[in-house]
């Protein structure tokens, strides 16, 4: 389940370490609102015996908001959007986000002006999916991987493999990347993050598509990193 929230920043300028830095301790907070044994659990020691954390969230993102350099800039007009396959944590998400009229989101209130599911057909075995926000993957000795690096779609149809087990889920999957975005490198807490959005045609159980929707693509999920527009 997927769920947007509608915002509007009560600052203009958000410094950019805080974009993804936060965003794990939002979803935490949110979680035990409702839920602090689950939300606990979930931190850590991840989810189902897997140190996978099946949430996705994505930075705040604000229409009509100015460029600026070397910040992120908001605006009365934004949304951010949080969601899980797994329907125990959706539903402590949803009940959370509904009951607040603000969020924190680092050193940035966000007024919270209404919350709606964010609702999509039924996919099909095959989907074109595109990412708000960067992907992360990785490869050998712990190197991030780029769109057009060697074992970059590996790498991605192993974290799909991967998140298909913990939902226990069927995981044969197949990756085609059609179009990647440029290199970003985020500060978050416990060094940097360095990835790119895409948009790639992903082919497996329609379940397992669903799921992703409401998960992410690649790693750092729960960090805003990977979510699908």
């Amino acid at each position: 389940m997927r769920m947007v929230v509608d915002v509007s920043a009560s600052d203009e300028v958000l410094p950019w370490k805080f974009v993804h830095g936060v965003a794990h301790a939002v979803v935490y907070q949110l979680l035990a609102d409702t839920s602090p044994e689950v939300s606990k659990h979930l931190h850590d020691g991840g989810w189902s015996g897997s140190p996978l954390r099946p949430i996705g969230v994505s930075p705040p993102i604000f229409r009509d908001a100015r460029r600026a350099p070397r910040v992120y800039m908001m605006s009365s007009s934004g949304r951010v959007w949080f969601g899980s396959p797994v329907p125990a944590l959706a539903a402590a998400l949803l009940a959370a986000v509904a009951q607040r009229d603000r969020l924190r989101w680092g050193p940035a209130t966000l007024r919270v002006k209404g919350v709606q599911l964010d609702v999509d057909g039924e996919p099909e075995g095959t989907a074109v999916l595109s990412t708000q926000s960067p992907v992360l993957l990785k490869g050998e000795a712990d190197r991030y991987l780029l769109p057009g690096d060697d074992g970059y779609a590996s790498a991605l149809v192993s974290n799909i493999r991967r998140k298909a087990d913990v939902l226990g889920l069927p995981d044969a999957a197949e990756v085609e990347v059609l179009e990647a975005g440029p290199r970003r490198r985020y500060e978050v807490s416990g060094g940097w993050r360095i990835g790119a959005s895409l948009t790639a045609r992903v082919t497996t159980d329609p379940r397992l598509l669903s799921a992703l929707r409401a998960w992410g693509l690649g790693l750092g999920n729960i960090q805003g990193f990977g979510w699908i527009r």
